[in-house]
Order: structure tokens, then C-alpha cells, then sequence
């Protein structure tokens, strides 16, 4: 796949099939994507892949504790304000996903089950879980790990697979902690699910939009 079609035409993907993604071909794309620039080659990202068995019991307790109301303690914080222009881009994206879905604003109950299924991972049937050292400086990990995981992403979706960062599979990092065995040493930063798109559904078909080159670039010379 050309490197232009791959960037242009990757997406996040909101539902996924039941299909297995094997540890072979999981494999082969992390191998590929940690040919990534790093700071000083430092390489300062870890995995954890979670599937079978241990992934649909976290996919159980991620969703069963948003539920439940539980408060969401991610080991990197959300942001709590954006400026307006970020915070209508992301207001607009999700829009989209709701009218996809056929949810419309006043269904408080359609919107509560979408956010269970994105806890649930879209039913994704892998997930790759990114954490660091607590030793290491975030900032320059957090710049690392994004280049590993759009990286990644594009691996992916090369090979007919689909990919959605989600900061839903790391909003309780106890129950993470103790279904996958990380230890407190290590800050979890964000997981990416896998798994084979449903190329059928809505939710997955919707125009994406992107702001023009002038909204972003300023020019010196």
C-alpha cells in the first residue's frame, strides 16, 4: 500500500469483527513499527498485549466499572479545558459518531451503552497497551510513544486491520494492573485497540474532515 493512501485513508475504527488478530501477525507489526525515531534512540516505550481470555475479562471490569460510576483515574490525566477551536473539532468528531449510530442527543441511554461499548473496546479482539519507566521524563516518552503508535496504526491498516486509540482502555489502570500483572513502576500511558474492521457498519463509513494546511502552518522567511 502506498505510504499517501495509508495515511490519507486510515481511520479509527468504532466496531470491530469477532475475528482473532494472531500473535504472529501482532508480532510482525511491532517488530516493523519499532523501527521508529526515538529520542536518542532511547526506545522508552513497553508493551503489553492483552487477548483471549484475559482481554474479554478486562473488557468486562473496564465496562462494568463506567457503569457503575466509578471515578476514572487514568495514570496520565485528561484534559480538563481546551481552547475552542480544539474543543469544536472534537464536539464535531463526536457528533458524527452518534448520528452514524442513529443516537440522537436527548437519548441519554443510547449514549451511555456507546461509551460501555467503547470501554468494551468496540469489541476488538487485541490490545496493545503502551507504558513507561516512572522514571522516565513523560514529556519525551508521551512525543516517542505518539510516533510508535501512529507507526503502528499504519502497519495495521496496510494489512487490512483497524486500529483506535482509546483513553477508555486506560481510564481504570487498577483493574489493568491487576488483570495484566504491570506493576506500580510503570505509568500506563494508552492503550490501541486491534482487531478486523466491520467495513459494513455506519460508525465506520462517516465523512472525517480535517482542517485546511492555513489553520496550522505559519510561514517565516
Amino acid at each position: 500500500m502506498d505510504i499517501n493512501e495509508a495515511v490519507k485513508n486510515r481511520r479509527s475504527i468504532r466496531s470491530f469483527l469477532p475475528k482473532r488478530v494472531t500473535e504472529d501477525t501482532i508480532r510482525k507489526l511491532i517488530s516493523d513499527a519499532l523501527w521508529v525515531p526515538s529520542w536518542g534512540n532511547t526506545q522508552q516505550y513497553e508493551f503489553v498485549i492483552a487477548t483471549g481470555d484475559a482481554l474479554e475479562r478486562f473488557k468486562k471490569e473496564n465496562r462494568e466499572a463506567l457503569m457503575s460510576g466509578e471515578k476514572l483515574e487514568p495514570d496520565v490525566p485528561m484534559p480538563e479545558k481546551w481552547p475552542q477551536t480544539l474543543k469544536k473539532r472534537y464536539v464535531d468528531v463526536g457528533k458524527s459518531v452518534l448520528t452514524a449510530l442513529s443516537i440522537p442527543r436527548e437519548d441519554k441511554t443510547g449514549r451511555m451503552n456507546y461509551y460501555g461499548d467503547m470501554f468494551s473496546l468496540f469489541n476488538a479482539t487485541a490490545l496493545l497497551i503502551v507504558v513507561v519507566d516512572r522514571d522516565v521524563l513523560l514529556e519525551y516518552a508521551m512525543l516517542d510513544v505518539g510516533i510508535f503508535i501512529q507507526t503502528f496504526k499504519l502497519l495495521a491498516h496496510a494489512r487490512g486491520l483497524g486500529t483506535i486509540s482509546l483513553a477508555a482502555s486506560v481510564s481504570y489502570p487498577q483493574i489493568i494492573r491487576r488483570i495484566f500483572n504491570v506493576p506500580e513502576s510503570r505509568r500506563i500511558i494508552i492503550g490501541t485497540a486491534l482487531g478486523w474492521p466491520d467495513n459494513d457498519s455506519p460508525v465506520n463509513n462517516f465523512e472525517r474532515k480535517r482542517d485546511p494546511v492555513e489553520m496550522f502552518v505559519r510561514w517565516v522567511s
